[in-house]
């Protein structure tokens, strides 16, 4: 690799990992496709998590206060 490749990679402003859903995928890498893939994957654990909490409480509350 030539020295004004390596500069370009180490200059080039590096986005934050985050994700709008719908926004346009055509000017990410690869490498930044993967980040925000493993970004929305721990997402979906932490909302199937909460979901299974709630649902866990629902269900407590509703065996406590049936008639």
């Amino acid at each position: 690799m030539n020295e004004a490749m390596r500069d370009d990679d180490t200059d080039r402003p590096k986005r934050p990992v985050s994700h709008v859903i719908g926004e346009s995928l055509d000017t990410l890498s690869v490498d930044e496709i993967t980040q925000r893939l493993a970004l929305l994957q721990t997402e979906i654990e932490r909302l199937e998590a909460a979901r299974s909490a709630k649902k866990t409480a629902l269900d407590r509350a509703s065996s406590i206060f049936k008639l």
